[in-house]
């Protein structure tokens, strides 16, 4: 018998990609999204692609009773893959409270549901954002987990802790959290890909419309940091790439004892750091398009470099990033270029 995965937020840019590798895995998928951040075109995107329309439910998850109807309906669900939540920095530091009620009630609720099986695997959508400007380079999941720069990092400490206590009275809940870095691109079937409402708050959608002509250029906030060109240095990965890592990771899970204790985290990375002026080459010699981009100040908030020790994902989950950035964000225009012609 198929195992039953619900994912929340599987409409969503990471959801969905990981939506696409549990099912072509073997996986029966249930989708949970409220379509505050994503589109019900998606669903179609994901069966183009599977050949297997994975079931739907658009509830909130703020609603508590909402979340207990569905986990007694759906009683035979045995892991849960978590994505959905809000996500721009810039918001939260705005409306914290909203990202306080959306990222951990929401969490809170499903664990509660959780917690009651005789058997449950829960991954949990973190981020690199928990370790700050860290220390030092690359990043391992020894170092310290840093007073966080927004609301929206906070949850994802919070959330971690959150977890992390919860199983320590649950032995039957078995959890990992995945820190990622930069995640990009798109599957390369052009079915699927990033699709962020209003002004991208990332780089690579931003890069895209720039290039397309639906941004006048992109800005490069600074050029005065202490890195090899005076731009900031990110892991970007390639988003088919971090799907598979949660579908590799739910797997561990579900394996008796395979980790050894029911809770732990990884980052998720290429282990390779680019700066912003290294990725609009990369996008430039990829694409056979050119940029146009002007250096502005500084934005306030902005660490200088982050990317990922990845030896612990390479050893304790047998997983490694495979695709380069070239790749990447040639499947980022790739998208582009299909959204664009739709829009027209």
């Amino acid at each position: 018998m198929k195992s039953k995965i619900l994912v929340t937020g599987g409409l969503g840019f990471i959801g969905s990609h990981t939506v696409v590798a549990l099912q072509q895995q073997g996986f029966e998928v249930v989708i949970i999204d409220n379509l505050s951040n994503s589109s019900i075109d998606v669903l179609a995107g994901i069966t183009k692609i599977t050949q297997t329309t994975p079931e739907f439910v658009n509830i909130d998850l703020r609603n508590k009773d909402a979340v207990i109807d569905f986990f007694e309906k759906y009683q035979d669900i045995t892991g849960v893959i978590h994505f959905a939540a809000s996500k721009a920095v810039g918001e939260s530091v705005e409306n914290p409270l909203l990202y306080y009620e959306n990222n951990l009630s929401t969490l809170i609720y499903i664990l509660q549901q959780l917690s009651k099986k005789n058997k449950a695997s829960f991954i949990f959508s973190s981020s690199c954002t928990v370790y700050g400007q860290a220390d030092n380079l690359p990043i391992t999941e020894n170092a310290p987990v840093k007073k966080a720069m927004s609301p929206y990092g906070n949850t994802k400490q919070i959330g971690e802790e959150i977890i992390m206590d919860t199983c320590k009275v649950y032995p039957s809940l078995k959890a990992i959290s995945l820190r990622y870095f930069n995640p990009i691109g798109a599957h390369p079937s052009t079915e699927i890909g990033e699709l962020p409402i209003g002004t991208p708050q990332n780089l690579v959608p931003f890069i895209t419309q720039t290039a397309i002509g639906k941004r006048e250029q992109l800005s490069v906030f600074g050029n005065d940091y202490p890195t090899s060109d005076g731009t900031c240095v990110r892991d970007y990965i390639h988003v088919v790439d971090l799907a598979q890592a949660h579908v590799v990771a739910l797997k561990k899970l579900m394996e008796e004892e395979a980790l050894g204790k029911n809770y732990d985290v990884f980052n998720l990375g290429t282990g390779k750091g680019n700066s912003v002026l290294e990725v609009i080459q990369s996008f430039e010699r990829s694409t056979g398009e050119k940029l146009p981009f002007k250096i502005v100040d500084r934005r306030e908030g902005d660490i200088t470099a982050a990317y990922a020790d990845t030896n612990k994902a390479n050893t304790g989950l047998n997983w490694r990033a495979e695709h380069s950035l070239d790749e990447a964000l040639k499947s980022a225009w790739k998208w582009e270029k299909k959204v664009f012609k739709n829009e027209d």
